[in-house]
């Protein structure tokens, strides 16, 4: 680790196991890490003692810490010769606003370095036993937020978005999934397709939903989540309890020809 650099780390989607080698490593050599509110407690017991921890968390419409002074705190950090983790849950480049960071360092001629990390998407539909891609169910994937600045309207792509051949994850939608799956279902989108609403994916206590996109806005609400949620929408839902083992779906199996 060189010192005056600021790492910006992906510390994925919250089970420890799951942190790269190197990410696990800067971690133990850090002088001060500068860590998200969707950062794992798990992962956070990994730093070790005595280093210095500091929390810019920002929750929707709550953001103690604008983005703007997290970025000058990074600088300030390195340009005092220390060794900073810019730790953020999943992977920096991924709706992390790393490149945002990157960008301000850059400019202040501060040396960063991006260590990527396993995204929600990913993360979370593996721990549920859902592929982003399967031939015959789905030949791409897109990845959307469905959070936008300050409760302005979605400014999204739906008629490309609604592809019954693509799965779609949506980030960061818990309060608007109602309205992002009405608008696929105006442009084209199947009612009956498949979605899954996925809470504190691979952490201890992940929970999760399996329904259609006209009725998951509804479940997902009923089910009272707590903590970060994400969508995936697609065909390649139906099957995840089938590739998770926990129930048998002939007529799925028969579609993802795994029978």
């Amino acid at each position: 680790m060189d010192a005056s650099t600021v790492y910006l780390v992906g510390a994925g989607p919250g089970d420890p196991e799951l942190l790269t080698v190197k990410a696990r490593r800067l971690l133990d050599e850090a002088d001060v890490v500068v860590y998200d509110r969707l950062v794992s407690e798990a992962v956070l017991a990994l730093i070790p003692p005595g280093t210095a921890r500091i929390s810019v968390g920002k929750q929707p419409r709550d953001h103690p810490v604008p983005q703007s002074e997290i970025s000058r705190l990074l600088v300030g950090l390195a340009r005092h010769g220390r060794t900073v983790v810019r730790l953020k849950g999943g992977d920096p480049f991924i709706f992390g606003r790393g490149s945002e960071e990157a960008a301000v360092l850059a400019a202040h001629g501060i040396r960063f370095e991006v260590v990527p990390g396993i995204t929600s998407a990913s993360g979370c539909a593996a721990a549920i036993g859902v592929p982003l891609t399967h031939r015959g169910l789905a030949s791409g994937v897109r990845f959307v937020t469905g959070h936008c600045r300050s409760d302005m309207e979605l400014g999204l792509d739906w008629r490309g978005l609604a592809d019954p051949d693509t799965t779609l994850v949506v980030y960061m939608a818990m309060a608007n999934i109602d309205r992002i799956a009405k608008r696929l279902i105006a442009h084209g989108l199947a009612e009956s397709t498949p979605a899954a609403a996925i809470n504190n994916g691979t952490r201890p206590e992940q929970r999760h939903v399996i329904s259609t996109l006209g009725q998951v806005a509804q479940r997902a609400a009923a089910a009272g989540f707590a903590g970060p949620v994400l969508f995936v929408v697609g065909r390649v839902v139906a099957l995840g309890d089938v590739l998770a083992g926990q129930a048998r779906d002939p007529e799925a199996e028969q579609r993802a020809g795994l029978a």
